[in-house]
């Protein structure tokens, strides 16, 4: 099922119960990775993402794939809420939990997540550029980038942070310049 407002409505209380486990047990930051990992397996695995939405698909057949995603070093009580997730017939809004617990572990900490589109890969420094940017806007006391790169960028860099944008790309500034040329 594709992620809609029900869905993510059904998604917070799951991701607000798992928020409550892992702070009761000091494990916010472990299950943060375990649904980092999740979230990144689920969005380069078509084929997981439609096993999981198939209704028809056994919940035993289900529960055997979360053991064999997971592995031996996931958490027992993150292995646990998957596990219900499945008899609860509510694993296809792993991605939307994962996602939401993610959002809350960002307030949790203080961290806001800035998606930065580049032209080219970023290096160290000018990544490090970038945060304490965000971090001057924001007043956060961290910053987790999401990074992708977009060839048609020709250079420069698009910041995104909640809803403000940062369009410091060449395409871009070509754009306004073009607007103002045109506006003329």
């Amino acid at each position: 099922m594709k992620n809609t407002v029900a869905n993510e409505e059904i998604a917070a209380p799951y991701a607000q119960a798992l928020m409550t486990v892992a702070k009761s047990n000091n494990l916010t930051e472990a299950f943060g990775n375990d649904a980092r990992g999740l979230v990144t397996l689920l969005s380069e695995s078509k084929e997981l993402r439609n096993f999981f939405d198939n209704p028809f698909a056994s919940i035993e057949s289900k529960k055997v794939v979360i053991n064999r995603v997971l592995g031996d070093d996931t958490n027992a009580f993150f292995r646990n809420f998957l596990m219900l997730l499945v008899d609860r017939k509510r694993i296809y809004l792993l991605d939307g939990i994962c996602q939401q617990y993610l959002t809350l572990l960002r307030e949790l900490n203080q961290t806001v997540l800035a998606e930065v589109i580049s032209a080219v890969p970023l290096s160290e420094a000018q990544e490090q550029a970038v945060k304490e940017r965000v971090i001057s806007m924001t007043q956060a006391r961290e910053v987790e980038l999401s990074k992708k790169v977009d060839s048609e960028l020709i250079g420069g860099v698009i910041i995104k942070v909640g809803s403000q944008v940062i369009d410091a790309s060449l395409r871009g500034q070509l754009r306004r310049l073009s607007l103002r040329l045109t506006s003329s």
